[in-house]
């Protein structure tokens, strides 16, 4: 078997084992802050950073042109000057929480996306928008890390491997979107 034929039966095991559940009830807390003109934040590091913003791109534009309820979502990890000003002047730490603390109220989502489940600054962001009464949904891999237990909901893509946790919340986010795109139109 050559190395993609494995990699990709890898994949399909992996997405095999994600609990389309936690995709469901992440779908409806996001129809009703749709409905109900709520903000969802979400963000990540890294890879999981690219995934936050493509997925905002997806809800911005697919889940919400053309249609009269539109998503009210933005990706922390997009505003580089805010995230760069914390990083430098206070700590890497608090780059969400401290933009969370400007934008987040109660009944609003917040969804963090963390292969490893343990970034301080993911995490510190989970506990303030818990505190203050938001939804939570974390999208980890793994065992879920520090973050899979603090979040109200957990999808969790459990493999070892952090390419295919990261494939799997690809996969995830794009369940969520077409759901919209796709079941949803106005």
């Amino acid at each position: 078997m050559t190395f993609p034929e494995t990699y990709r039966k890898d994949l399909l095991d992996t997405i095999g084992q994600i609990d389309t559940r936690t995709v469901d009830q992440a779908i409806d807390w996001l129809a009703e802050a749709r409905e109900n003109d709520r903000h969802i934040f979400i963000c990540g590091n890294g890879g999981s950073a690219a995934t936050a913003s493509h997925f905002v791109v997806d809800m911005l534009k697919g889940a919400s042109h053309n249609r009269e309820k539109r998503f009210r979502i933005m990706a922390l990890n997009d505003q580089m000057p805010t995230l760069t000003a914390y990083a430098n002047d206070v700590h890497y730490d608090c780059v969400f929480v401290e933009q969370l603390k400007n934008f987040a109220q109660p009944g609003d989502i917040f969804m963090a996306i963390s292969g490893s489940g343990n970034s301080p600054n993911v995490l510190r962001a989970m506990e303030y928008a818990n505190a203050i009464g938001c939804r939570t949904i974390a999208m980890t891999g793994r065992d879920g890390g520090k973050l899979g237990p603090l979040a109200g909901l957990n999808i969790n893509v459990p493999a070892p491997h952090m390419g295919r946790i990261e494939d799997g919340h690809h996969i995830v986010c794009h369940m969520m979107c077409y759901y919209f795109m796709e079941e949803q139109k106005v």
